[in-house]
């Protein structure tokens, strides 16, 4: 016992008279464990929210795959990739690709023709983005803009990202730049009340510019590492929003030269395909450094997220998997995946 009481960090009293040795492992194991069970429940929370899609995509394809890979079941695998959203020049993609894989494996069938499609899906989303995130600013605030059309979900998508960034201990600041929306204002508020953060507001109508450069000067007086600025997305025309971001990026970097730092596309799942159009639009008027999709719980177009990446190679940053505030979550390719095909 003499060893044990010249080593107290190396043990760890029971008793009076008993002594249990400390293993440097436990805590390793302990942290290996919580992240098993917080990765298993991604995967529930993405299996849950892809659903729908999985209904008519995971569930149809592994009965495909029970039949002969011949034309016939091409062709059926063929109609299930796009009413999951695929696009069509993604369906004929991984329609090349499981030929070519059959060809090489002849015997293939049922959970290798199945994980051939993942690995695939996988490695398209693992292809490195074609844009990326501008350096974190030197000095405070990192801007952040939202852009999206109304309906989208992109002003309480705001207040959720403001969520996750505070539980990352960032000190975050909304700005509720849709003047052209009351309610949008109104919603930003309550959002930001429920959250205690600071929320820089303008009148309904008035400039959305003002409005973020304001919430730049606030977030400089008040320390702040992040400002995120909910922008309009009722604009008659690309032209109105071309002139109405190219105004709020000019004046953004009167606050701050580097800004904005990203800039966010808020995209409803729902809307399948013409997600893939609204994200051309608004990257050809404000380049855009990552995707956020909403909705997706009550989408059966999963697909589409896909789809979006493989045609411009934007990142997908975050996604939608349900209304609380909790349900925003960083995207992740093998937890996607996993959702849908399995």
């Amino acid at each position: 016992m003499e060893f044990l009481k010249q080593s107290p960090n190396r043990v760890s009293p029971v008793s009076s008279n008993s002594y249990m040795c400390y293993d440097p492992n436990i805590d390793q194991r302990k942290k290996s464990f919580f992240m098993l069970n917080l990765f298993r429940a991604g995967i529930n929370k993405f299996r849950k929210a892809f659903a729908k899609t999985r209904a008519i995509l995971g569930d149809k394809i592994q009965v495909v795959f029970g039949k002969p890979l011949d034309a016939d079941t091409l062709d059926e695998l063929e109609q299930i990739l796009f009413e999951a959203d695929f696009g069509s020049a993604l369906v004929t993609q991984f329609i090349d690709h499981i030929q070519t894989f059959a060809k090489k494996h002849p015997g293939a069938k049922g959970s290798a023709l199945m994980d051939a499609l993942k690995d695939y899906a996988l490695t398209l989303l693992e292809t490195p983005p074609k844009t990326e995130s501008k350096p974190k600013p030197q000095e405070k605030p990192e801007l952040i803009l939202m852009v999206g059309v109304n309906g989208s979900g992109k002003t309480t998508t705001s207040a959720k990202l403001a969520h996750i960034l505070q539980k990352e201990k960032k000190q975050v600041l909304l700005a509720a730049g849709d003047t052209f929306r009351a309610a949008a204002i109104e919603q930003l508020g309550v959002w930001a009340d429920r959250l205690k953060i600071d929320c820089v507001k303008g009148k309904p109508g008035g400039d959305p510019a003002a409005v973020v450069f304001d919430a730049i000067t606030s977030a400089k007086a008040k320390g702040a590492d992040i400002v995120i600025a909910d922008t309009a997305g009722r604009l008659q025309s690309k032209s109105d929003l071309m002139a109405e971001l190219e105004k709020i990026t000019r004046v953004a970097k009167k606050g701050m030269p580097n800004a904005p730092h990203e800039i966010f596309l808020v995209i409803d799942a729902t809307t399948g395909q013409n997600g893939v159009d609204q994200a051309k639009i608004f990257h050809s008027v404000a380049p855009l450094t990552g995707l956020i999709l909403t909705k997706l719980d009550g989408s059966a177009k999963g697909g589409v997220l896909l789809s979006i990446y493989h045609q411009m190679g934007i990142p997908i940053r975050y996604i939608g998997l349900g209304e609380g505030v909790e349900d925003l979550t960083p995207f992740d390719p093998k937890g996607y995946v996993e959702a849908l095909f399995s």
